[in-house]
């Protein structure tokens, strides 16, 4: 047991440069990008076009350390002065255990989205398919989402409003509708015959 031991430490610390930490560029999933297809068409209804929500003092703080954060590693970018802004999601900060984690109120968008239909695995089957194997590991995609990129059409769609500006999402962000289907999906493709 020893031996495969340090097998395995000696393969991962020869291929140490594939895995990402936070202090990195983000990676990006070229050839498959995420889109969102709504149900209606234009004039958008209000709910669609909302206002940002009035943060505490301590949550508009953490907000801005926040976009700063994901500006810089391209998720995001500030949407234009002059571009025509039609559908609007306001963002809150939630708190845990005293850190914060800036969440995007998708539901009005999520509403008025097409469903993309894909099945996601259930636990117990996935273990039943693993009873014979000698071992399991996991391993966890570093900002999985937000490595999958948005189409130029589906942008205008993921624009968030904060106190601070308007800005609008190149990365898939977490609570729209189909990113879990999209990413389960993309997992499925990336690791056929192994899972």
């Amino acid at each position: 047991m020893d031996n495969h031991k340090n097998e395995l430490s000696a393969l991962l610390y020869d291929h140490r440069d594939v895995f990402a930490s936070d202090k990195e560029p983000l990676g990006e999933i070229i050839g498959h990008e995420v889109d969102i297809i709504l149900n209606i068409e234009r004039p958008y209804p209000p709910l669609l076009r909302r206002p940002a929500y009035l943060p505490s003092l301590k949550s508009r703080a953490a907000l801005e350390i926040h976009i700063e954060e994901i500006l810089d590693l391209g998720v995001i970018k500030k949407a234009g002065h002059i571009e025509e802004v039609e559908i609007t999601t306001p963002v809150i900060v939630a708190w845990h255990n005293g850190k914060s984690r800036m969440v995007g109120d998708f539901r009005a968008l999520n509403t008025y989205t097409i469903p993309e239909r894909y099945p996601i695995p259930k636990s117990q089957i996935a273990l039943t398919q693993m009873s014979q194997v000698v071992y399991i590991t996991t391993m966890n995609a570093l900002k999985g989402f937000q490595q999958n990129v948005v189409t130029p059409r589906a942008r205008k769609y993921l624009r968030i409003i904060v106190h601070c500006g308007v800005y609008e999402y190149l990365r898939m962000p977490f609570g729209i509708k189909n990113a879990p289907s999209h990413f389960q999906r993309l997992m499925n493709e990336i690791f056929t015959g192994e899972l």
